[in-house]
């Protein structure tokens, strides 16, 4: 039986939930495929690309540090990956790449599950490349956005890009809305917080796009705090639950990919 290959590339990849996610996707509906780790250094992306093709792999996912650094190596950008300027989504096709941007259709549906985003004020805190996807989702859906960062000119930069508003990092601790977005890489693997406890008082819904641990100390204290919390595995599973649609064309088994990533998050 001939197989289709995908894979995700990022550097390192070692840790990507990614794998169980689509495989068990792949096993459940009787798919001939299967989804591995291509471990790829920064000065390797290039070759990388071109051995998609030589080797006929249908499509991968991209993470850090490869979702901006892709797109001048691709054959074509989906409308939405243009505007976000990142792509998270490769699929190989008559010998062209094709670049998506899924990550802010994981954004949406993690939050939509828990409230209705239009006219609403959202906080986004981070103004790195997971951030464009995040501020995109939230613009779309008609939520009011404003940008904390550390770096002001980046905060600034991306505000511009999105035509929302930034604010200076100092003033982060007078902030207030309906929703807050944790987008940087802080709280992972371990227990500190980029957001002042007191400070979530100020929101109803709180999400930390960091799923490692799947409870960080922003949502710990957000949920003492009385907010609804939102983890980060949901966006991780509605994005890669989007990429299966592009990679397959069939609707995917969204409740068992979430089932396969949270035992494997547990070490189950």
């Amino acid at each position: 039986m001939v197989m289709d290959v995908y894979g995700i590339i990022g550097w390192p990849v070692s840790h990507s939930l990614s794998p169980v996610m689509h495989n068990a996707a792949f096993r459940a509906l009787e798919i001939p495929a299967v989804y591995g780790l291509f471990p790829v250094a920064p000065e390797d992306l290039k070759a990388a690309l071109e051995g998609l093709k030589a080797l006929n792999i249908r499509g991968v996912s991209v993470t850090i540090p490869h979702k901006e650094n892709v797109i001048p190596h691709l054959d074509a950008l989906n409308e939405v990956a243009w505007q976000i300027g990142a792509v998270n989504t490769i699929l190989h096709r008559e010998k062209k790449l094709l670049g998506f941007n899924t990550d802010w259709i994981g954004v949406k549906e993690a939050l939509g599950e828990v409230i209705v985003l239009r006219g609403k004020r959202a906080v986004v805190v981070g103004a790195g490349g997971a951030a464009r996807a995040v501020v995109y989702a939230l613009k779309h859906e008609g939520a009011e956005v404003v940008i904390y960062n550390r770096t002001w000119e980046k905060a600034r930069d991306l505000a511009e890009r999105f035509s929302v508003e930034a604010r200076p990092w100092e003033e982060l601790p007078r902030a207030k809305g309906e929703v807050l977005v944790q987008t940087t890489s802080v709280g992972l693997k371990e227990d500190v917080s980029p957001v002042p406890k007191e400070v979530l008082s100020g929101f109803q819904v709180v999400m930390d796009i960091v799923y490692t641990p799947l409870e960080t100390r922003l949502l710990r204290e957000a949920r003492e705090m009385g907010c609804t919390v939102v983890h980060g595995l949901k966006m991780l599973v509605y994005q890669g639950a989007e990429q299966f649609r592009l990679f397959t064309g069939q609707e995917p088994p969204v409740g068992l990919m979430e089932e396969a990533a949270l035992a494997a998050l547990k070490g189950e």
